[in-house]
């Protein structure tokens, strides 16, 4: 057995133990690096390594971009922007039954592409929906179930801060600006999907509905939640257009968060205390992941780890389609126990390689490996999104799972289109000029 195999096992079999044995994702990651080094690599400091790859990973100004998002989304949740994001998709589609699953979906589309994070969408809108579904009759485990499979669409729909970390990962493969317009139509989808799944549920269940609501309060509810939408306008479309880079667009967010939280009347200067400290919090877990991610992805490329995986899978499996479909699975499985941010930066160097030979677009892969990673913050054991879904909801997780099954299964539906009818998510950056 050659250096080169043993050192590959040994970088994953103790990646996987220590994950297994509870260690932190980020520390997992950077101590199987690290203990790969000391036996591949015996002339170098193999901790001097590991620290200088993980300070030049994340010395990138695109990165810059994930605080101030992060900021803006803890300014927006504190700022009254859910209560009228939720009041306007009442009004606006309350009325069919089920009405106030569809209020939640649409929510959590709304919020969670407002401010990037599907966890700051199911805390937001689920704290605030989940009481009154459950006085109006709905099953406290389906309106988690609801919340926690529709907060993933702010994943997909811009401005997202895991596309921005695929953007890095690809290499420069796929822009910001094209995975930031290719995810519209993926996120709407999967928005679509679990509507239609709730739809039956409610006709089966006989689920209530919200009274129909004049077109005056309809464009009252619609003015009190405009500034809030505005925000995507100004954000995607500056970074579309050229105006700034995503770093910027960020940056802008965060200073229009502010400004609508006071024109709201909803936030104060003692708010700041607060919420600086959890951006600050949040910043640095993901910071520290991203840090050790790019120390284990440069040990990939000094192992030529993807190109002896590319040449070993399109040897061994003939048939694309069935390359396409392990693909999916293994994301799929990785999704159930690693954080996205994570798997994006291990796994995106040694997948799209693969898919770029069998002709895939870059941004078309983004949109596959984010999807998939979605569902697995929804998934047992390391769900994040299931947790705090089923902790704002006040159920027990195992509870969730049941009506949760469904929805997963309309979502992993919409990943095998994405998969396999690539223009669902390259012809809005074509219209755009932004991909050829």
């Amino acid at each position: 057995m050659s250096i080169e195999t043993i050192s590959i096992l040994v970088l994953f079999v103790s990646f996987l133990g220590l994950l297994a044995y509870g260690v932190p994702v980020a520390y997992s990651i950077g101590i199987a690096t690290t203990i790969t080094l000391l036996i591949k690599i015996a002339y170098l400091p193999a901790t001097t390594t590991v620290s200088q790859r993980m300070t030049i990973g994340i010395d990138n100004f695109a990165l810059l971009a994930i605080p101030f998002f992060i900021l803006a989304g803890e300014i927006m949740n504190r700022g009254g922007i859910a209560n009228r994001l939720i009041e306007f998709a009442k009004s606006l589609i309350g009325s069919l039954p089920g009405g106030l699953a569809y209020v939640n979906i649409i929510s959590a589309m709304l919020f969670g592409a407002i401010s990037g994070s599907a966890i700051a969408a199911a805390s937001a809108i689920g704290s605030t929906l989940t009481d009154k579904m459950a006085k109006d009759g709905y099953p406290r485990e389906f309106s988690a179930a609801v919340n926690i499979s529709s907060s993933t669409t702010g994943l997909l729909i811009p401005p997202s801060n895991v596309l921005i970390i695929f953007a890095l990962a690809s290499g420069g493969t796929a822009s910001v600006a094209a995975l930031f317009i290719a995810g519209y139509i993926p996120g709407i989808l999967v928005g679509l999907v679990i509507m239609a799944v709730v739809y039956v549920y409610a006709l089966r269940k006989g689920l209530p509905k919200e009274k129909r609501v004049s077109f005056k309060k309809l464009f009252r509810d619609f003015k009190n939640a405009i500034l809030s939408l505005t925000l995507l306008v100004i954000v995607v479309g500056g970074i579309v257009a050229g105006i700034f880079t995503a770093t910027e667009a960020a940056a802008i967010a965060v200073v229009y968060a502010i400004l609508l939280g006071f024109i709201n009347r909803e936030l104060k200067f003692s708010d700041f205390k607060p919420i600086l400290l959890r951006s600050a919090k949040t910043t640095a877990i993901v910071m520290f992941l991203i840090a050790t991610s790019m120390a284990m992805s440069w040990l990939f490329s000094f192992e030529s780890i993807p190109q002896l995986f590319t040449g070993f899978l399109l040897e061994s499996v003939k048939n694309p389609l069935m390359v396409l479909l392990f693909i999916n699975l293994t994301l799929l499985v990785v999704g159930t126990f690693m954080d996205m941010t994570p798997a994006v930066l291990i796994f995106t160097p040694i997948f799209l390689p693969v898919v770029m030979a069998l002709g895939m677009h870059p941004v078309q892969f983004g949109m596959v490996i984010v999807l998939n990673l979605c569902i697995g913050v929804c998934t047992p054991p390391v769900g994040t999104l299931l947790f705090v879904g089923s902790g704002v909801a006040k159920v027990p997780v195992t509870k969730v799972i049941k009506p949760l099954l469904p929805l997963l299964g309309a979502m992993i539906f919409v990943l095998l289109l994405l998969t396999y009818f690539p223009e669902l998510s390259l012809w809005l950056p074509r219209a755009f000029g932004l991909i050829e």
